[in-house]
């Protein structure tokens, strides 16, 4: 098992497939973009496939989720999928996606073997959308969500990070537009995870005022708290359910303490939290010779010194280096 020092075993394992993304979204890179991992240091099918395979056979992994940069970019996704898949025991599968190629996708991923998606939606508004993802795609995110909910890809999720006064008064809008779709939404407080280093807590919209913004059209409940879990989201019951909402704090509401999250960037590096700023190297024995036993030890030893918490509250706390883009969700 992948056990830390604290008794948290990570079972939940999030793969960024690639670091590219079609979007440029406020909160997460620059206009002009980022220089792209090289394709030689990125991990091959065949590679990534083999460590997932002793994640889920030899490490207790049970959930998988692909995510980028924007993972549909990856080409052979759909073959990464099934041939994960085919893994026994067989480990759940989803992808975050911002939803650009979806409408194209969401069969064929499903046929692959995914189970479900979540998909960046942060305003339901054209030119807001253009203003926050500095690209006009907003019908083709909406396309995405539509046909992921045709598939069968369930439930599907929507994440939206609010922004002040840019988006932040459009929660009640976005709750509204999920109930009437059939998905679930879950709003997300923005991290310092943007390659400019530009975030600023000031700046922040919290899941306080995320919760009064929705309460001034929804009645919310607060859900059973046992039924979380390790589940990174905090569920209220919408106008007395069956609908909910979800809001992941994970600044102001740190929920470190339950988190079995690990980490595969693209490039072959583990890490055991989002915001580690140290990784560590299963590519290179990996392209050494190193045998299953030896990448899984690798594995296990970089889960086992986990720290207790991200530490953004602490006074010297230091935003890792490398982007939300770069690391995976």
């Amino acid at each position: 098992m992948l056990t830390d020092s604290y008794g948290r075993v990570a079972t939940d394992l999030r793969v960024s497939l690639t670091d590219r993304c079609n979007l440029r979204c406020s909160y997460c890179m620059p206009p002009e973009g980022l220089d792209w991992l090289p394709g030689p240091d990125q991990l091959t099918d065949d590679e990534l496939v083999r460590l997932l395979g002793i994640a889920v056979q030899r490490l207790g992994i049970t959930e998988i989720r692909f995510t980028g940069g924007e993972p549909i970019l990856r080409r052979g996704l759909a073959g990464i999928i099934a041939r994960t898949a085919a893994l026994t025991p067989r480990p759940e599968l989803s992808l975050t996606t911002n939803g650009i190629g979806l409408a194209r996708l969401a069969g064929p991923l499903h046929e692959a073997g995914l189970d479900r998606v979540n998909v960046s939606l942060d305003t339901l508004d054209a030119e807001t959308f253009v203003r926050l993802a500095r690209r006009d795609r907003l019908p083709d995110v909406l396309a995405g969500l539509a046909a992921a909910a045709a598939t069968g890809l369930a439930p599907v999720k929507v994440n939206a990070v609010l922004m002040r006064d840019a988006n932040d008064l459009e929660a009640p809008d976005l709750l509204q537009y999920c109930l009437d779709q059939g998905y679930q939404m879950r709003f997300i407080e923005q991290m310092p995870l943007d390659a400019q280093h530009g975030w600023r807590r000031e700046n922040m919209v919290t899941a306080d005022e995320i919760l009064q913004a929705l309460s001034s059209k929804f009645a919310l409940t607060p859900d059973d708290p046992g039924a979380r879990g390790s589940a990174p989201a905090e569920t209220f019951l919408v106008d007395g359910g069956p609908a909910r909402v979800g809001v992941i704090g994970s600044v102001t509401r740190p929920f470190c303490g339950s988190c079995d999250r690990v980490r595969l960037t693209a490039d072959g590096q583990v890490r055991n939290c989002l915001f580690a700023r140290e990784e560590s190297d299963l590519r290179t024995a990996l392209r050494a010779g190193a045998d299953d036993e030896d990448l899984a030890a690798r594995w296990q030893s970089a889960v086992a010194s986990k720290l207790p918490g991200h530490g953004i509250n602490d006074p010297g706390f230091l935003q890792p280096a490398r982007p939300m883009s770069a690391i995976g969700g």
